[in-house]
């Protein structure tokens, strides 16, 4: 039979036509899908339009989706407890922001670059003394704030003819007017032994001593207070007979030229390291008067090895000629093959001390650096300069002394 034939067929009528093909098409098979279609296929047939019905999932019914169930709470399950808790803490309203938590350093250490400024009646100090000088080293507050702490009237250190206190402060380098004017509201400011926190208060310059965090202002503009980083072979004088290099030879700018300047202490030609040079005569007998024990910190080098119980010697005391002398304290720095390096602190001011103690244990000095006296020390200060001392650090070191 001929293709045309088939096409004609009683067989191939409008009942098998497009509901069979329907069948097929879908998912369910040819002959069975078409029967399982049921009334679909036939009226597809009936109508015979030639559009493929797809499946829409035979009898099944269109079902929602339920809500999901909550768990119950069991209080005595850890697991469900945890969860009740987190919902508890994101469902509830947002706790309170902190006061300034928008601002930039907001919960940065107090002291730290961009940290927010304490409020006045804080332990942290907004502003400290002296906090703007560029040079000089940052000492930090000093231990022992001096003289008694109590406040009196303004009538009591008020003169009527002088400066007011918080002009005399800022002239001085402290902090600016307004920032003077706070730390004398805060109790900071001491004048000639006592606490003042009256804005009103007139001082004169000429005479008031005054501290600002124990800290001694110096108000008097024509005193020097240097650092010298003596070499090696340098005399610890400011003239010398035979010719030999002394401390003038480094005084070589004009606005030093002219002070009278004298040492404070001295050190041997081979010995290196600090020393102060001022021309406040006060500070320079304290500085070296042995009641006020003024600490010395050296670096010493000598022969290695170093046996133990050398240094317990040293801090107990050795007898030398002009009696026993001992080191505050002793510390091993390095130890390299042949060398030992050592840190010795002492307040004895005696010539050639520490020489002299290293020699009665047996341990001949090769090289010897004063790198601190009190509260003040060489630094990366290079050698043969000489420095003047920041504001901050006279203070420290007028303190040290009971100024």
């Amino acid at each position: 039979m001929t293709q045309a034939g088939r096409q004609g067929s009683p067989r191939n009528g409008s009942g098998r036509n497009d509901s069979g093909r329907a069948g097929s098409s879908g998912f369910g098979g040819s002959r069975g899908g078409a029967g399982r279609a049921g009334g679909a296929g036939r009226s597809g047939g009936a109508s015979g339009s030639g559009k493929r019905n797809f499946p829409t999932g035979g009898d099944r019914p269109f079902k929602p989706s339920r809500p999901r169930e909550e768990r119950p709470f069991d209080p005595d399950n850890p697991t469900t407890a945890a969860r009740n808790e987190r919902r508890q803490s994101t469902s509830g309203a947002k706790a309170p922001r902190k006061p300034g938590s928008n601002k930039p350093g907001f919960g940065k250490a107090p002291g730290t670059p961009g940290a927010l400024k304490p409020k006045a009646g804080n332990k942290q100090y907004a502003t400290r003394a002296f906090g703007n000088e560029r040079f000089g080293q940052n000492l930090g507050p000093v231990r022992k704030p001096r003289g008694r702490r109590g406040e009196v009237a303004q009538s009591a250190q008020h003169d009527a003819d002088g400066v007011r206190l918080q002009k005399v402060m800022a002239q001085a380098g402290v902090a600016s007017r307004r920032v003077c004017e706070e730390m004398i509201e805060e109790g900071r400011v001491e004048v000639n032994g006592q606490i003042t926190t009256e804005l009103g208060m007139r001082v004169d310059p000429a005479t008031a001593v005054i501290h600002v965090d124990g800290i001694r202002i110096q108000l008097d503009d024509t005193m020097l207070y240097m650092v010298f980083n003596k070499p090696k072979g340098v005399v610890s004088t400011m003239e010398d007979p035979e010719g030999r290099p002394c401390i003038s030879d480094f005084l070589k700018t004009a606005k030093n030229k002219g002070e009278r300047l004298f040492h404070v202490g001295r050190l041997d030609v081979a010995t290196e390291g600090l020393l102060l040079l001022t021309n406040d005569g006060e500070l320079a007998n304290r500085l070296t008067h042995p009641s006020y024990e003024v600490p010395k910190t050296y670096l010493v080098q000598v022969r290695g090895p170093f046996p133990q119980g050398v240094g317990a010697k040293l801090k107990e005391g050795v007898e030398l000629e002009d009696g026993v002398a001992s080191v505050d304290s002793f510390r091993l720095v390095d130890s390299t093959p042949g060398h030992v390096l050592i840190e010795v602190v002492l307040h004895s001011g005696k010539n050639r001390i520490v020489r002299r103690m290293f020699d009665a244990v047996g341990f001949p000095v090769q090289r010897l650096v004063r790198v601190k006296v009190g509260p003040i020390g060489l630094g990366d200060q290079r050698q043969g300069s000489i420095r003047n001392l920041g504001k901050q650090e006279v203070g420290h070191l007028l303190a040290s002394v009971g100024l």
